[in-house]
């Protein structure tokens, strides 16, 4: 049963590869790369599960928080133009 889900998630896998390729705008590329994340975690936890190793759970999750993380940034980068500026639009300097 879990071999059947992870043959899925790759089968998935490869769909959203193949839409971060081929997306007509940026925000379908960073929505299919978000997807590959997601789907990346699921099956680090099913071959986790299928071999017995609870050590793949962490990465999991280590890995999901960092793709949150490098969502966040390329929306900033894209919202922004730069990621070391600040959101309000001040340096934090006093003038």
């Amino acid at each position: 049963m879990f071999t059947a889900v992870a043959l899925a998630l790759l089968a998935t896998l490869a769909l959203t590869l193949l839409r971060a390729a081929r997306g007509p705008s940026v925000f379908d590329r960073l929505l299919a790369t978000n997807t590959v994340g997601t789907c990346a975690v699921l099956l680090l936890a099913v071959i986790g599960f299928l071999t017995g190793r609870p050590e793949f759970l962490d990465l999991a999750l280590v890995y999901g928080l960092l793709n949150v993380i490098g969502t966040v940034a390329v929306l900033k980068f894209f919202r922004q133009g730069a990621l070391g500026e600040s959101g309000n639009g001040d340096s934090g300097a006093e003038r």
